[in-house]
């Protein structure tokens, strides 16, 4: 059974009310790495470890659940789950007649300057690093998905553009996003243009990408990666010991990592279980969807792959590459293909430069209906805290006067909530979700989730009407693992003392001097089991399922989008076109009419301009601003997917930065 869209009961009134931080508040790990940072111990004040110790509770799911019922799949062939009937919102590439050709090169002959490109030039696009889902400002520096697949978009339309040639270079972002810009790679093939892919460095992630152009290449020395994929968590049990640091976590949910990460030295079946089945769904969708694009078999794909691959030549005799051609030479072939031409050099527009085509130059702009897209990106936070670096996170406040604005409005007739998000702040999350629900009843509200949606991020989605995800997308991770840290012992061996005076009975709970005394430790469980009972209740009441069904699939597991479509927890796979499909069809608007989609959370360039100047000043690089951003932004209880649970499929160099500083602070002895 699913429950009708919008509707509201009263029991999650009742739940609602009750503020997730009542009680004693759960003691945080920021705070005791202020203090330690204010008596001379900054070691343990990294971001690192402000990401592994704090108090977190989190929204996650199960492979194996225990009822039969539950073993079902609800998923149909089409990532949809079984009795709704969602469009798919693929792309179908539309020729334009004659009046429309017309008005697209009037429209290129009034186009400002920086719109201005010459016919027949390529689209050259450089992918690498990290890809940001929120979208940037031509101020920015950074890669933005939005823009990205914008670009393939215009270009598959634009007369200007004869084809694009893609550059891709390491990545550093989730699966998610590479799905996506994969399906507008495929997109763009229907408009009988070409596309090239070069690929100097090649891992997994990058010949996913890339061999979807169909013609790739890549140069005589490039590195080749292709060696699998891993997963990797690391444990501090035995690290803490040495150094005199006690955990004392309270761990609900048998498949919340972070609880053994802190306390054990070795992984726990249930957290074997989970991460081999993450593997699994990756491992097996890469092999899928290479073999399926080579036309091979996917045994042979993995036999080559255990075979060792570390020359290109074995790349281009087994097929799994068009050439071996230096950049020059490709830019070369690219000039001939394209025939005669005045100009000694090859046409090229960059990535930068075509972002400020605007889709109207080309006729791509939408119908009268309007529908919001709002981002949601990064961590969560309740409050922007004095030392925030500008348009960093989703700060709580800000979102929901966004959410109210869009409430309030009466041009948009509906909503994307487009989530890229581990989680953060678990009252931050709450509020939101209580805003977007409301949301929900006015209008249809679509959840969109990018790389990861866990945590927070998926207590956020499960507000929503209908929720969309990636195959690959992180989601789930329902489970809470608090605590705090008893560091008598360190402090006696590095003669750091603090003299407490209190008054009440439990005023010293979150005292890191000792450990829990018997009466502090049940109340301290009381209050964890009570905040996951809350979290529990709200997921159940959300997905239409009881709270035995959700208890089934939550206990702190994180799930691909494909295994949390199956289990309830997700309605549809797909991307951010699947969502609009959707959007369109719940605000009754016909398939086959165009809609504007308006971006509610643009960057602002002032934001953007002050934000550099300010981590220049302070000389802070990624790591210190990631602290300055928990130590400013959190007191209460996290819901936060674990931060090292995917080393080797999404990189997490926190877990390094963690074991070098310990590593440093012993050598100090």
């Amino acid at each position: 059974m699913r429950r009708a869209p919008y509707q509201f009961q009263t029991r999650i009134r009742s739940l609602q009310s009750t503020a997730i931080d009542h009680g004693p508040r759960p003691p945080c790990l920021l705070k005791m790495a202020w203090n330690l940072k204010q008596g001379a111990l900054a070691l343990i004040s990294r971001p690192s470890f402000q990401r592994l110790l704090s108090t977190r509770a989190s929204v996650g799911d199960k492979q194996e659940v225990s009822s039969d019922e539950s073993r079902v799949s609800l998923s149909d062939g089409n990532g949809s789950v079984k009795g709704y009937d969602y469009p798919t919102g693929e792309f179908e590439f539309e020729k334009f007649d004659g009046w429309k050709r017309f008005a697209v090169k009037l429209r290129m002959l009034i186009a400002w300057p920086w719109e201005r490109v010459k016919k027949g030039s390529v689209l050259h696009m450089k992918i690498r690093g990290q890809i940001f889902d929120q979208l940037q400002g031509r101020f920015s520096s950074k890669l933005s998905l939005p823009q990205i697949c914008e670009n393939f978009i215009k270009a598959a339309y634009d007369p200007r553009i004869a084809g694009i040639y893609l550059q891709i270079e390491p990545l550093n972002c989730g699966w998610g996003k590479v799905e996506e810009i994969r399906r507008h790679i495929v997109d763009f093939k229907k408009s009988g243009k070409f596309i090239i892919g070069y690929v100097p460095l090649c891992r997994e992630k990058e010949y996913y990408l890339a061999c979807a152009c169909g013609e790739l290449y890549m140069p005589p020395g490039a590195y080749i990666g292709l060696l699998g994929l891993k997963v990797q968590a690391s444990f501090l049990g035995g690290v803490f010991e040495k150094v005199g640091i006690e955990p004392q976590i309270q761990r609900i949910g048998k498949y919340k990592s972070a609880g053994d990460q802190l306390s054990s030295k070795s992984m726990s079946k249930e957290i074997c279980e989970m991460l081999t089945a993450l593997l699994d769904n990756i491992y097996g969708n890469w092999l899928d969807t290479i073999s399926s694009t080579q036309g091979k078999k996917r045994e042979d794909i993995e036999k080559l792959l255990n075979e060792g691959i570390y020359q290109v030549e074995s790349l281009r005799d087994e097929g799994w590459i068009t050439n071996i051609s230096y950049d020059d030479e490709v830019v070369s072939m690219l000039k001939k293909r394209l025939g005669p031409s005045k100009e000694k050099n090859l046409l090229t527009v960059d990535y930068r430069k075509y972002s400020r085509v605007s889709k109207w130059t080309l006729g791509l702009t939408g119908g009268t209906d309007q529908i919001a897209i709002i981002r949601a990106s990064g961590g969560i936070s309740r409050i922007r805290g004095r030392f925030s670096v500008p348009e960093r996170g989703i700060i709580g406040e800000q979102f929901i006067e966004k959410i109210r604005n869009l409430r309030e409005s009466k041009k948009y007739k509906a909503v994307i909530l487009r989530i890229d998000s581990p989680g953060g702040d678990a009252l931050a999350s709450d509020l939101m979700w209580r805003e977007i629900r409301l949301l929900a009843e006015s209008k249809p509200v679509i959840a969109s989730m990018a790389d990861v949606a866990a945590s927070g991020g998926y207590y956020m989605a499960m507000a929503a009407g209908v929720i969309v995800a990636e195959s690959l997308t992180l989601t789930g991770s329902i489970g809470v693992a608090t605590g705090k840290f008893s560091l008598k012992n360190l402090y006696e061996r590095i003669g750091f003392n603090k003299e407490t005076i209190s008054r009440g009975k439990y005023a010293e709970l979150d005292d890191d001097q000792r450990p829990f005394r018997p009466d502090e430790e049940e109340l301290f469980a009381k209050l964890a089991q009570k905040i996951y009972k809350q979290f529990l209740d709200k997921a159940a009441l959300s997905r239409s399922m009881t709270v035995d069904q959700m208890e089934a699939v939550a206990q702190g597991r994180v799930w691909t989008g494909k295994d949390a479509a199956s289990r309830g927890l997700v309605d549809a796979i797909g991307g951010l076109s699947r969502a609009v499909a959707i959007a369109k069809q719940k605000a009754n608007i016909p398939e086959d009419r165009k809609v504007t989609l308006v971006e509610v959370t643009k960057s602002r360039p002032f934001a953007e301009v002050v934000g550099g100047i300010f981590a220049s000043f302070l000389g802070l690089d990624g790591s210190m601003k990631d602290l300055w951003h928990e130590l400013s932004s959190s007191e209460g209880v996290q819901a936060r997917m674990d931060g090292i649970i995917l080393e080797g499929i999404e990189s997490s160099p926190l877990e390094d930065s963690i074991l070098s500083l310990i590593k440093d602070y012993l050598s100090s002895f």
